[in-house]
């Protein structure tokens, strides 16, 4: 089942970086505070973005959260951001390696900006990506993941930068890929989620592990309550959002343990859990492809055979 989810990514990736300058905008800007930006992915252009971007402007630089799926996106947000401040883009931060959030990278390396991510992300953006290539990669495919640009600043669980009087918080939550992070505004009110959160949309939970997935949803949920919250794919959100997506993944988890305890294997458990899915969440975005992938990856978690990434030494 892993195989919809890689299809999904990589079908972002490389559609994106055969692309040409398309003639509508790969995403929608939002304001979502004073000087803060959400770029969210247009599904409906001929080639979107692959996953949302944002961007804050302080007193005297930019920071840049998360690149897209391709470098022509990544090269028109930078020309969005330059008609609203002369300011330096000075950091990019990765909120985890997937390839639709980190391939405009050079984009901004290359206008000045430090790239900066939790220290998994550097581990695995050249390894772990490897996977969506599938077992047979064309040589443009992998030349696409090997020029990825890896982050040059890491940190292991907080980092705060300054853009003059403005701080970003950057933080490190357990859940969709053990490598991620969420960026938090405070003088805006804005929490940028990456993909620990997907609004109204099925997630990607190749690398995921759900129980502390769902705690960190909780935490948030509580801690920035009053936020506005932007999520790695979907539109934005508030902390309700969150807990909404909170629950598809309590229910999946019950689902699949109940389907277990029939007992229940393989296809036949998918097919058994797809209904109970359906009733509930059949109105997500892409649920018809990644929810039998999201069922298959919870039974393995739940049996404690999923291969998830591993931090390298």
């Amino acid at each position: 089942m892993a195989r919809h989810v890689a299809a999904i990514v990589l079908l972002c990736a490389t559609s994106l970086l055969r692309a040409q300058q398309p003639a509508e905008s790969p995403y929608t800007l939002k304001q979502v505070g004073p000087n803060a930006w959400a770029a969210i992915d247009n599904s409906n252009a001929k080639a979107p973005a692959g996953a949302n971007a944002r961007f804050v402007i302080g007193d005297d630089g930019v920071v840049v959260i998360d690149t897209f799926a391709s470098a022509d996106a990544a090269t028109r947000l930078l020309a969005d951001i330059r008609m609203r401040t002369t300011a330096p883009v000075k950091f990019v931060v990765n909120t985890h390696y997937h390839p639709d959030h980190v391939a405009g990278n050079a984009v901004f390396a290359s206008a000045g900006a430090t790239v900066v991510a939790q220290r998994n992300v550097r581990g695995w953006i050249h390894t772990e990506n490897l996977k969506f290539l599938g077992p047979n990669p064309k040589p443009e495919q992998k030349a696409f993941i090997d020029a990825l640009r890896p982050p040059v600043v890491v940190y292991e669980q907080a980092l705060d930068l300054y853009i003059g009087s403005r701080e970003v918080r950057i933080r490190s939550f357990p859940g969709h890929t053990g490598g991620d992070s969420v960026v938090l505004i405070p003088d805006a009110r804005v929490a940028f989620g990456g993909d620990l959160f997907w609004r109204n949309t099925a997630p990607n939970m190749i690398d995921a592990s759900t129980t502390p997935w769902i705690a960190t949803l909780e935490s948030l949920s509580k801690s920035a309550a009053s936020y506005t919250f932007v999520p790695g794919h979907g539109d934005v959100g508030n902390a309700g959002d969150l807990t909404a997506f909170r629950d598809y993944l309590v229910t999946l988890q019950k689902a699949v343990a109940d389907a277990q305890s029939q007992p229940l294997a393989g296809d036949a458990l998918v097919k058994a859990v797809m209904p109970r899915l359906g009733r509930q969440y059949g109105r997500l975005a892409f649920v018809a492809v990644l929810a039998p992938a999201n069922i298959a990856h919870m039974d393995a978690e739940l049996r404690g055979k999923k291969a998830v990434p591993r931090p390298q030494p």
